[in-house]
């Protein structure tokens, strides 16, 4: 069962020897094969604890959420990291901790331009991180391999080789982290050229066409384009299109409700967050607000507000395109204990920069009063700068399997920055032990993922549940 968490800025000094020592200590208290076994309790019920997050939500965006989560098992299971979690806690863990991700699926991994402008690989959403076990990150992303492989038809023997590989790349890296200095590993991240001419020696001509299109499109995915694809020309100014529900703009909204305090709210949003350098801050000030929209983002964080909002600097063709995304209460916090930040904001963006090998300029937090008295909680960063991912529904097995190994190496990395790197390594240990175990864990939560998916289906047929489809 999990134990509540040493606070991230309380760190045991040991030696290596000793940290070696706790490894093989929790290795014996908690062996690496019961990670292989998931039982459900029998009280378990998956749509009630999906359900208790729309008390929050959006009413209207509600209904899209659920309909992105009936397309199938695999966004079913993207937008039910407070379900996994709930399971999660009942499982084996080994009582070593990290600033865990909380929402590990292979979908949350993909490339942005780091402040070197160089394109890299990493974990992409923070929405849920804690700190906690690193085994339920890992499960999480392993069980998304197997759910993924079945949503791609792959056979059985494949899916699992594909998440013995994965957590195979995991361990090894991180054995290899605990070898280098603590600022080896700061500095360490996976660069996507590097990467790139790396995978591309394995590929046949019509996969590395299609990667190098995915490169080009993820280094052009910037504000200049945020601004190409989400705007239009409105007597003679620069905004918004209107495309509701996906993307609303703030006039539209500002019908039904007081514009003057609402268009307040959004303005403080913009303007008075926290946690950006002085030198960004700077930087920041020289742009000018030109518009904001709503836009719904995602699978399981649909319904919760998120804004866009347009900035230029020097004329139009100096776009700056941030996005204000609430944040709420993590999955995690009822099994694992309370952040150490009040500010939900705030335990976003300093997880991410915990976990990721390089962060955008202009990530920072901030915490408002909204028009309806409501106090919410929200973290700013740029909507598009580099971001990219792979369908994965239609990448070649190959490239598929390349993949996943490259999240299990890249998830070992974020660990080994908060975590006893030398400990968890110690636990893992040479041997397949781990590999295997998590393996058959993946393919057994993959099984019950598409009972609870069952269940979706049927509360929709049976109107239970608003479903709103295609968007």
């Amino acid at each position: 069962m999990t134990s509540t968490p040493t606070p991230t800025n309380s760190r045991a000094h040991l030696t290596v020897a000793e940290s070696a020592a706790l490894g093989k200590a929790a290795r014996a208290e908690v062996p690496r094969a019961d990670h292989g076994s998931w039982n459900p309790s029998p009280a378990r019920d998956p749509l009630g604890i999906l359900r208790g997050q729309d008390e929050t939500r959006v009413p209207e965006l509600v209904p899209i959420r659920w309909g992105r989560m009936l397309v199938s098992p695999f966004t079913f299971y993207r937008g039910g990291a407070a379900l996994m979690a709930a399971d999660l806690a009942g499982t084996p863990d080994s009582g070593l901790r990290v600033q865990a991700c909380g929402d590990a699926h292979i979908s949350n991994f993909g490339t942005f331009a780091a402040p070197d402008r160089s394109l890299v690989f990493d974990l992409n959403d923070f929405d849920e991180t804690l700190p906690g076990p690193w085994e339920w990150d890992v499960k999480r992303m392993a069980a998304s391999i197997e759910i993924a492989g079945r949503d791609r038809d792959e056979k059985p023997a494949l899916r699992r080789a594909n998440i013995a590989a994965a957590v195979r790349s995991y361990r090894e890296a991180m054995r290899a982290f605990a070898d280098m200095t603590n600022l080896q590993v700061w500095y360490a991240r996976l660069d996507v050229t590097s990467m790139a001419a790396e995978l591309k020696r394995d590929l046949s001509a019509k996969e590395r066409k299609a990667f190098d299109a995915e490169y080009r499109k993820a280094q052009s995915k910037s504000s200049v384009r945020a601004l190409t694809k989400l705007t239009e020309v409105v007597d003679g100014e620069i905004r918004f299109r209107s495309e509701p529900p996906l993307l609303t703009p703030l006039r539209e909204l500002l019908a039904d409700s007081d514009s003057v305090a609402t268009e307040a709210h959004v303005k403080h949003l913009v303007r008075g967050y926290e946690g950006v350098a002085r030198d960004r801050r700077h930087l920041f000030e020289s742009y000018r607000v030109v518009d904001m929209a709503r836009k719904v983002v995602g699978v399981g964080s649909v319904g919760t507000r998120a804004w866009v909002i347009l900035l230029v600097g020097r004329d139009a063709s100096d776009p700056l395109v941030l996005q204000a995304k609430e944040a709420t209460t993590s999955v995690m916090e009822p099994y694992v204990g309370a952040s150490e930040f009040a500010q939900h904001g705030e335990r976003v963006v300093e997880g991410q920069r915990l976990m990721q090998a390089a962060s955008d300029i202009f990530l920072g937090w901030h915490r408002i009063l909204a028009p309806d008295g409501v106090t919410r909680d929200f973290y700013v960063r740029q909507l598009w700068d580099g971001k990219g991912s792979v369908d994965l529904a239609t990448i070649s097995g190959q490239r598929f399997s390349r993949y996943v190994t490259a999240c299990g190496r890249t998830l070992a990395r974020a660990h080994a920055r908060s975590g006893d790197r030398t400990a968890i390594a110690s636990y893992l240990g040479g041997g397949k032990t781990f590999d295997s175990a998590i393996a058959g864990f993946a393919g057994q939560y993959a099984d019950q993922t598409e009972t609870d998916y069952a269940l979706l289906q049927q509360a929709a047929a049976d109107g239970e549940i608003p479903i709103q489809t295609g968007v």
